[in-house]
């Protein structure tokens, strides 16, 4: 019998977590309805998804030239661009900036490339002190875990969880498990640290090629924080959020956050064309973009796969997925969990690290109806399930073929030959249900969570001519 998987030991894990899976379905539930609530009108829903997804193929179909397009304004607003192929590059990048300023410590807003690129970790094997300032990642880095939502990281934790959280590591702060009490104390505690920090670091949802503009789309007042209150801003984020004008940003703006949160808007909405000029009273002095590759040049030279890139990062086909509201965020062991990251994390790290991920699918498709760019999720898991297995070198994705196994190739090839000879599949189909108590009750992955399916007394073709029925 084969060993579990580190991904089935912790899908298995979850499950038994009813507690956590309970409060996983009462938020999921809550953000589908908050969604459906700000989409009355389904024929302006589906106007609105047509014409997002318009705005992010024409960027991407005009990739290479809109990211020397945003490059240039950028350094023509006082913006110094940095490029790097792996997270490795990324971070040795980020590093050198803070040595330039002898900084020892950073303070975040929300960044979901900063936790593919592993940044906190990486920094601190430097001595640098790396904060989180969104109260969700504050939450979890307090309690040493990762993200198990892209939008909301702490969804997993309830209120009072969050309480002993805070009693254990600032007990000079009265107890309370009180929300508003708790979030008070959160940013009595960050406040100062905004003042303190020399650095402060920010992602970006959009990136502006025609005018050289990072935006940034927020709730706390964090992100606005991290990116005016430091002498210097750091951004990172993947070559393929930019976007070609300032006219596409409305349309996105409009439609993140009522996929995202079900809010008609957030509170925050920044943005970003350079460091501070002479005479204005605010904002960083110095302004750097890290851009970062770490595969996603390969999903562009894939027209099929390409469409994996015009994710917005809202989550709404995480919160619609019946396979994460099951096991939550942690069971799937990548940055990026649920639909989205069941296709993006094996092409960026390869199907042989994560090529299992595209089975914790039932391809109900609920993930494709409620993308708000009309990413067709379910045909690019399909299609990353084929390359896993094939052998006709016909794939750019980073390990193709290597998920095949030579015992199911044989046998699928045995079955696809007896199909095709009617009579000794005639025959093979009445040796079965004549030898039928005899069928094995473990029949692999089936049943590991199945019972073994019993054989009819009767093939199908038998029971037609008992009943007369012309068959032939």
């Amino acid at each position: 019998m084969a060993m579990p998987t580190e991904f089935r030991i912790r899908v298995e894990d979850a499950l038994k977590k009813d507690e956590v899976r309970t409060h996983f379905r009462k938020a999921m539930d809550t953000l589908m309805t908050n969604r459906r609530n700000q989409f009355p009108d389904e024929a302006e829903l589906q106007r609105l998804r047509t014409q997002a997804q318009s705005i992010r193929a024409n960027a991407l179909s005009k990739l290479p030239e809109l990211l020397e397009q945003l490059e240039s304004n950028l350094v023509r607003n006082g913006v110094q661009v940095h490029w790097a192929e792996t997270t490795d590059e990324a971070n040795r990048i980020v590093l050198n900036i803070l040595q330039q300023h002898n900084a020892r410590s950073i303070i975040k807003g929300k960044s979901m490339v900063s936790e593919e690129m592993g940044l906190n970790h990486f920094l601190e094997q430097q001595g640098i002190e790396a904060l989180e300032s969104d109260l969700g990642e504050f939450i979890i880095q307090l309690d040493g875990e990762t993200p198990s939502h892209i939008i909301m990281p702490a969804i997993h934790k309830n209120k009072e969880e969050i309480a002993r959280l805070f009693n254990a590591r600032f007990p000079h702060i009265p107890y309370t498990d009180d929300v508003d009490e708790l979030t008070r104390n959160a940013r009595a505690i960050l406040r100062d640290k905004f003042y303190s920090a020399p650095v402060g670091l920010s992602g970006v949802n959009f990136a502006v090629a025609e005018t050289g503009t990072l935006c940034l789309v927020e709730n706390e007042g964090n992100g606005r924080m991290a990116t005016t209150v430091p002498p210097v801003h750091i951004a990172v984020t993947g070559i393929e959020k930019v976007v070609e004008k300032l006219a596409d940003i409305p349309p996105l703006f409009s439609i993140l956050p009522r996929s995202a949160t079900g809010q008609p808007v957030t509170t925050y909405f920044n943005m970003i064309s350079g460091p501070r000029k002479p005479g204005e009273k605010d904002g960083p002095t110095e302004v750097h973009l890290v851009l970062l590759d770490n595969g996603r040049s390969t999903i562009y030279s894939d027209p099929e796969l390409l469409a994996t890139l015009r994710c917005i990062r809202c989550g709404a086909c995480i919160n619609h997925c019946p396979v994460y509201v099951r096991i939550g965020g942690h069971a799937y062991g990548t940055v990026y969990p649920g639909p989205i990251g069941t296709i993006l994390e094996p092409q960026k790290e390869g199907l042989r690290v994560h090529g299992e991920l595209v089975q914790a699918s039932s391809l109900c498709g609920a993930c494709g109806e409620v993308c708000p760019v009309r990413i067709p999720i379910p045909d690019i898991i399909n299609r990353l399930r084929h390359d896993g297995v094939r052998q006709d070198g016909g794939s750019r994705t980073r390990d193709a073929g290597t998920r095949r196994k030579r015992l199911e190739a044989v046998t699928w090839r045995g079955w696809s030959w007896a199909a095709s000879h009617p009579s000794l599949y005639h025959l093979g189909s009445r040796a079965a249900t004549r030898l039928r108590k005899l069928m094995p009750q473990r029949l692999g992955a089936w049943t590991r969570v199945r019972t073994a399916p019993a054989l009819a007394a009767q093939t199908l073709h038998e029971r037609l001519k008992a009943l007369g029925v012309d068959h032939e």
